[in-house]
């Protein structure tokens, strides 16, 4: 029976099982690690698009575009400066604009954001485009002091369908005081939609105007009648934001309109964003630091690779008799050389093998920990040739790695290995 170059080379690899394999794993790691954030990259400003759905601008008073779509989208803070409401009808009396939904931000329950808009929110605009809002149970607000619970928020707070709630006067962190004077009702509770709208409680705008009104009329005077919706005036309508879509053919996203419609907003003073260019701008400013981590996870590809010279390095001096034996029985130098050469190789081939075993694993781990603990929905992209790339990468690598030990391989005396020991 022949023993072939494969045998001798899946013989050596199993005689130090416990070297091949850390050796292996190293090398699953680096790959894992570099797959992990190119699949990640571009999954992850996908799912920054979900949120910002099929809004054309994003209309506020905030100081840039970029921290108004923070804020007014992703609820990172709370806008600080009101639309009135005469510039809200304004807005909405455009004859170029088709969807110009009102919000109000500054409330909060439990650490979650507040949003008070309107039952349009839930009928107009879309967190993603094509896939419009769809309520686990129950339905939107009719009527002031109802509100509904994005699927994430249902989650974190434990509410359900009738429970009551009092809304807190500021941000997580920040609040002054509780409106305890206002209860509020659960009436619906919103499916998971994948974007930071999961983690709102939506209230109706009118009971939000209520509330601002009658903490305004007691600080005045303490002893002010509790305020109704019918006692509110122009000047409590403030909103915060104002989620714009312009008119455009139907079944188009594109409008004609959105520029000329763009630029009369802006000239009247208002900060006008376009949601997916902000976002654009942010990703552009992370990828300078997705960059660092690639070439981090470079680096780790290295020095695994390093760790497999290392490893066949140290084996030579066990494994002199071995290759002289071989060297008796008509194996060349070249062969030798070509042996240790493929053993490299094949160690960075199992470690890249396991390095995609675990981009896949670990990718979606990643994505269900951000889906349940920030309701982001982000699906791991592996393309092919990436994969094929990364994997000949480090392949290539190992073989380049094996050359030092094959050089040592390859200038192993058969007459001194053969030696008997003193």
């Amino acid at each position: 029976m022949s023993i072939t170059d494969f045998t001798i080379i899946r013989r050596s690899l199993t005689s130090r099982m416990f070297s091949t394999v850390t050796t292996a794993f190293t090398v699953a790691i680096a790959v894992g690690m570099l797959l992990v954030l190119l699949a990640m990259m571009d999954a992850g400003k996908q799912a920054f698009r979900r949120g910002s759905g099929d809004m054309h601008l994003l209309v506020t008073k905030e100081p840039s575009a970029l921290v108004s779509v923070l804020n007014g989208i992703f609820y990172a803070g709370a806008p600080a400066a009101p639309i009135s409401y005469a510039q809200l009808q304004r807005i909405q009396s455009d004859p170029r604009v088709a969807m110009a939904i009102p919000n109000q931000q500054g409330d909060s329950y439990a650490g979650l954001p507040v949003l008070a808009t309107t039952a349009a929110f839930f009928a107009d605009f879309a967190p993603t485009p094509g896939e419009p809002w769809r309520f686990a149970a129950g339905r939107t607000f009719e009527q002031p002091f109802e509100v509904v619970l994005g699927a994430k928020a249902a989650d974190i707070t434990g509410l359900r369908l009738g429970d009551t709630l009092e809304l807190s006067h500021g941000r997580a962190g920040t609040e002054t005081h509780t409106h305890n004077e206002f209860h509020y009702t659960v009436v619906g509770i919103l499916e998971s939609t994948g974007s930071p709208h999961d983690r709102t409680v939506f209230a109706d705008l009118v009971g939000a105007w209520t509330v601002h009104a009658h903490d305004r009329r007691v600080r005045n005077d303490p002893d002010a009648a509790h305020t109704t919706p019918g006692g509110i005036t122009d000047d409590d309508r403030k909103v915060t934001g104002v989620y714009v879509r312009a008119a455009s053919r139907r079944g188009s996203n594109a409008s004609a309109a959105l520029g000329p419609l763009a630029y009369q907003l802006r000239q009247e003073g208002f900060m006008v964003a376009e949601p997916t260019k902000e976002i654009d701008k942010l990703f552009k400013i992370v990828g300078n630091i997705n960059v660092i981590f690639i070439a981090m996870a470079a680096v780790v590809m290295v020095s695994s690779a390093v760790s497999i010279m290392v490893a066949l390095y140290n084996s030579m001096e066990q494994r002199k008799r071995q290759i002289a034996v071989l060297r008796v029985l008509g194996a060349s130098r070249g062969r030798v050389f070509g042996l240790v050469l493929t053993e490299s190789a094949m160690l960075g081939l199992l470690g890249a093998i396991g390095g995609v075993l675990l981009a896949l694993v670990g990718g979606f781990a990643v994505a269900e920990a951000l889906r349940k603990t920030l309701g982001i929905v982000v699906t791991p992209i592996y393309p092919p040739e990436w994969i094929m790339l990364v994997v000949v990468s480090a392949v290539t690598l190992a073989a380049l790695a094996g050359i030092v030990p094959a050089m040592m391989a390859y200038r192993i005396s058969v007459a001194k290995s053969l030696r008997p020991a003193a």
